[in-house]
């Protein structure tokens, strides 16, 4: 029979659904964790966090400490990127047990301590022999026919210190003993070489996913390659981008995301404005994705990319020029065939058949997409197509791709996903994955949970003040935080919201203020600097949309936000507090039409409190209740709020402070600054 626990270890956190998936952090990122930790009876317990990169043998060890009613916590650092695992080693410690007893007799002059003074020498002898026995003896050299000579073992510092101390506790006076067992020594020569024979440790290990920093702050700005000059009657090509990337860099973006690049099939192509008729000259949509027709290197399929955009080597040249600008770029997967795919012709048992035996086009009703067959994960010969697929990541990736956005994710199975990304990131680590899922929310979260580290959100529709304060505080203040981060998209190619629609400028100020203080991660698709906002009437699409047509477009026309979202951009990029996921709070606005919300480091030295008007068509004022206990300012302090915006500065007193906030200006992005007095001369802020 195995030897039982000797310690309980309970309520491990973090640890997503039993160890099942694994927690996320950054690279650099401390991981703080929390057990319930106890045993039988009065003895006193030791706990260490141990953790490791997957894979390796030893661990890394910090002790745990209380934090009270049995709750242990404990906070290891995690430096590069990919798995780790972790784990909790528990004990019963004898010797912190009999010098919490040893302490209350002594106190209460308890008479006849002789035994218990030779109880605590024999613990610290035995700490002195496990100190000892860390020492290995060399072995000696043997000659044929000779005797073994014998060995001393080396003497350990820290053995011969712990018998000296032994000795001095057999013959001290119990206070004097008293005194002994409270040196600061002593106690980290005990912590140095406890007796852990009889130790818990928590099974199964939990893992941890660490990512590069662009996987939780980046801002992202997508546009169509074909659409980068803003010509309306014909396309550009991937050598005429760079005047688009080199604007998207100037507002502060560091993520370029392209749509599909790859072969628009031909029949059933989609004309202007979704017509089931394509006239001549019309691009068709990017994402009915392949023509084995045209002549391209790699088949016409998910490897090749679409002719009138260039060649794969133009493609390297602009994933190459856009690193050099200190950005990337970000690559769709999307799982779509056109009729024209070499997979339908190749591999027709990959799709979904109807009775008569013909293949089946995607539908979303009463949405139709006849240019467009979906893929049947689960065919008979699903592995292949599984593999298949996971190849083409690991293709693009190879090409210099580490950002994949991933289209309807929600309609594959989580499992697949599970496998593609694990099989991508053994390879290439540092691959960033992006859920484009607006599901059902257990969907949404499974997504996240099986490796994608970012998702798309319901942000799209939050719009009123309750709204956006309860969602976002579960997404940051709930186990979700752990596994699931929000990249904040305010418009896509596929969704114009109402809220755009109606609002007019002052709701893509509005908009993009929110996205880009609420995440450290967010991103517009571009045409939003310009406030476009012609809609198909009754729905949440675009009028004249560039997912069926060539876009015309002035990137300076008046009236756009490019400002705007320079200034935001700025701010994300000089205060850490904005870099942060988890650290958003909520406070009181008196109007029910102010959000008002901050973002703090924990050193409490980047401190920002925002405040945004929700209503697109009028004035709000009111007073907002600042957080200044958590800022470390006291009641009746005077302090400075700098808007990172606007550049204005004002002088607040206490936690109570008005702010007003117009249509033209919709929100207040404030630094907060404290006064420091240098011989009573108040003119300068830390």
């Amino acid at each position: 029979m195995q030897r039982p626990d000797t310690v309980v270890i309970e309520a491990v956190s973090p640890w997503i659904e039993a160890g099942r998936y694994p927690v996320k952090r950054l690279v650099g990122d401390d991981l703080a964790v929390e057990a319930d930790i106890f045993k039988d009876g009065h003895d006193e317990v030791a706990a260490m966090l141990k953790w490791r990169r997957l894979g390796q043998d030893a661990w890394h060890e910090t002790p745990m400490r209380p934090v009270g009613n049995d709750r242990w916590s404990g906070l290891c650092a995690l430096h590069e990127v990919g798995f780790y695992e972790y784990t909790i080693e528990a004990w019963g410690d004898p010797w912190a047990t009999w010098c919490h007893d040893f302490h209350k007799k002594v106190a209460a002059r308890v008479a006849g301590l002789e035994s218990d003074q030779l109880e605590g020498a024999l613990w610290i002898e035995r700490a002195a022999e496990r100190a000892e026995a860390s020492v290995a003896a060399p072995a000696p050299a043997k000659r044929r026919g000779a005797k073994a000579a014998r060995v001393q073992a080396p003497v350990h510092p820290d053995a011969a210190r712990l018998r000296e101390i032994a000795a001095r506790v057999r013959t001290a006076t119990p206070e004097e003993a008293d005194a002994i067992s409270r040196w600061t020594e002593l106690d980290g020569l005990m912590r140095a070489w406890p007796d852990r024979a009889h130790a818990t440790e928590f099974r199964p290990y939990p893992r941890v996913w660490v990512d590069r920093e662009r996987a939780r702050f980046a801002a992202w700005y997508e546009f169509f390659p074909r659409s980068a000059e803003g010509k309306p009657d014909a396309g550009s090509r991937f050598r005429d981008c760079l005047g688009r990337v080199d604007d998207a860099r100037a507002m502060g973006f560091d993520v370029i995301y392209f749509p599909p690049i790859h072969p628009i099939g031909i029949t059933n192509r989609k004309g202007r404005n979704n017509a089931v008729r394509c006239e001549p000259g019309e691009p068709g949509v990017p994402y009915a994705i392949g023509n084995r027709l045209q002549k391209c290197p790699n088949g016409g399929g998910h490897r090749d990319v679409a002719p009138e955009l260039g060649t794969l080597r133009d493609f390297d040249w602009l994933v190459k020029e856009i690193r050099a600008r200190g950005m990337e770029v970000a690559l769709d997967f999307a799982i779509n065939c056109s009729p024209d795919h070499p997979y339908v012709h190749e591999h027709p048992d990959w799709f979904h058949k109807r009775p008569d035996g013909t293949i089946k086009y995607a539908e979303n009703p009463p949405k139709k997409y006849e240019d467009v067959y979906p893929l049947n994960f689960h065919c008979r010969d699903w592995r292949n197509l599984w593999a298949e697929l996971t190849d083409v990541v690991l293709f693009w990736a190879r090409h210099g791709v580490r950002i994949f956005r991933v289209d309807n994710p929600h309609t594959k199975p989580v499992a697949f996903w599970g496998h593609l990304i694990g099989t991508v990131q053994a390879e290439f680590p540092d691959v960033i994955f992006l859920s484009e899922a607006f599901t059902r929310p257990k969907m949404m979260k499974a997504l996240a949970k099986v490796g994608f580290q970012q998702s798309y959100t319901y942000f799209t529709w939050r719009n009123t003040k309750q709204e956006l304060e309860e969602y976002f505080t579960e997404l940051t203040q709930t186990e979700m935080r752990e596994y699931f981060t929000a990249n904040l998209f305010p418009n896509t190619p596929d969704i114009l919201p109402h809220y755009l629609q109606t609002g007019g400028r002052p709701a893509f100020l509005i908009r993009s203020a929110l996205a880009a203080t609420l995440s450290p991660v967010y991103g517009i698709y571009s045409g939003f600097e310009l406030c476009e906002n012609a809609a198909v009437p009754g729905k949440e699409e675009y009028l004249d949309s560039e997912k069926y047509q060539f876009k015309g477009r002035d990137w300076n026309a008046p009236g756009n936000i490019k400002e705007w979202i320079t200034a935001l951009n700025r701010a994300r990029s000089e205060n850490r507090a904005l870099h942060e996921y988890t650290n958003l709070r909520f406070h009181h606005a008196e109007s029910e039409f102010v959000l008002f919300y901050s973002k703090l480091t924990a050193a409490r030295d980047n401190l920002l409190l925002i405040a945004v008007n929700l209503d697109p068509f009028r004035r709000h004022a009111c007073f907002v209740h600042a957080p200044i206990a958590e800022m470390g300012i006291a009641e009746g302090e005077t302090y400075q709020v700098h808007d990172l915006l606007s550049g204005e500065r004002y002088l607040w007193q206490g936690s109570r402070n008005y702010v007003e906030l117009t249509t033209e200006r919709p929100a207040h992005l404030f630094r907060v600054r404290r006064w420091v007095s240098r011989e009573r001369d108040f003119d300068y802020f830390l």
